[in-house]
């Protein structure tokens, strides 16, 4: 935790609500970046999917200088660019030229997953093994960012000397063994895939040999986080999510949908839905800020994480804006320059 106080940060999808646009969920994220920035929030990362009506972010580097443009101080980064569907070299003058413009304030966070669906998969030029060489494809991706050998044949412009951060994104053992491996920081998606949170954390640990970039373990995980003035509309709020990753459940992914009386979801479920879709959201701290508190303190101190990631889909814009300003204020952070 830098300067002994958890670090707060933001994993945004620039997500697309019912009766708005691609164009409206990008900009309402950048005005939430501008505020996340104002009260103190370490980083804003934006994720890569493709082929969901919901996520605007799909070309994520494209998505981050525009938030980066809107920005002075606060990190901005992917949470995360699927390596396996892009080649090192594009990834590294992509990243490279938005640290060229931006310089010190750009993260790289590389996962393996496809972030789609297999048909989409094909419609990206997708090797179906390309997963297998996501090691070596993060160490090429490294060596581009490096400055550059005497007669090197093949050099990232913009890009190379910059030595953008790397960050290992993941919901396994195997990224945890991977970014222990490579002596870089490791974010888990606990968010969404929580099971093997605490086996993946120990297995960073316990095999982190130091790097370049960090000389020890740091450890970022995911939560969803929904505060409102009371707990009842917390939970109310919380709907949105939960009948978006319903639709995910079923294959039927839709815009945002507004939130809706708690209740009415007992209707919904078919058996089986609610038991996976509670497992998935585990880590959902939902209610007023006196509820949602001392749990987050809780996980924090069970895991050890040095940083948290928020992950907040809420449909009124107000609203998100209020659980996030309530959370910032909930840890003491603080604006940049003592704004």
């Amino acid at each position: 935790m830098p300067g002994g106080k958890l670090a707060l940060s933001v994993l945004d999808h620039a997500s697309i609500v019912e009766g708005s646009d691609p164009g409206q969920a990008l900009r309402d994220a950048r005005e939430l970046a501008q505020n996340l920035e104002r009260w103190g929030y370490t980083r804003f990362w934006l994720s890569e999917h493709h082929n969901m009506r919901a996520i605007a972010s799909a070309a994520t580097s494209v998505a981050l200088g525009f938030i980066a443009e809107g920005t002075s101080t606060i990190r901005v980064g992917s949470g995360g660019v699927m390596l396996p569907n892009h080649s090192p070299l594009v990834i590294a003058e992509q990243f490279g030229t938005l640290e060229s413009l931006y310089p010190g304030r750009v993260d790289l966070g590389l996962g393996r997953a496809p972030g789609t669906d297999p048909r989409t998969m094909r419609a990206l030029r997708r090797d179906q093994s390309a997963s297998a060489t996501f090691p070596q494809d993060v160490q090429e991706l490294q060596g581009f960012l490096e400055p550059a050998s005497p007669g090197q044949p093949v050099r990232a412009v913009p890009g190379e000397g910059t030595r953008i951060p790397l960050w290992i994104l993941g919901s396994s053992l195997f990224g945890a063994q991977l970014a222990a491996h490579l002596g870089l920081p490791y974010a888990f998606a606990s968010h969404f895939a929580p099971q093997a949170l605490y086996d993946a954390l120990a297995a960073y640990r316990e095999n982190f040999s130091p790097s370049e970039q960090s000389s020890k373990p740091y450890v970022m995980a995911g939560i969803n986080v929904f505060i409102a003035p009371t707990d009842e509309e917390a939970q109310r709020l919380f709907t949105s999510m939960q009948q978006a990753f319903l639709g995910t459940l079923r294959n039927a992914r839709g815009l945002l949908p507004p939130p809706v009386d708690p209740k009415s979801l007992d209707t919904l479920w078919r058996p089986g839905e609610k038991q996976q879709l509670d497992m998935m959201l585990r880590y959902s701290f939902v209610g007023s800020p006196q509820t949602v508190k001392p749990k987050i303190d809780r996980f924090v101190a069970d895991t050890g994480v040095d940083e948290l990631m928020i992950s907040s889909m809420i449909f009124d814009k107000k609203a998100r804006m209020y659980s996030y300003e309530a959370l910032a204020d909930l840890y003491d952070l603080e604006s940049p320059k003592g704004e």
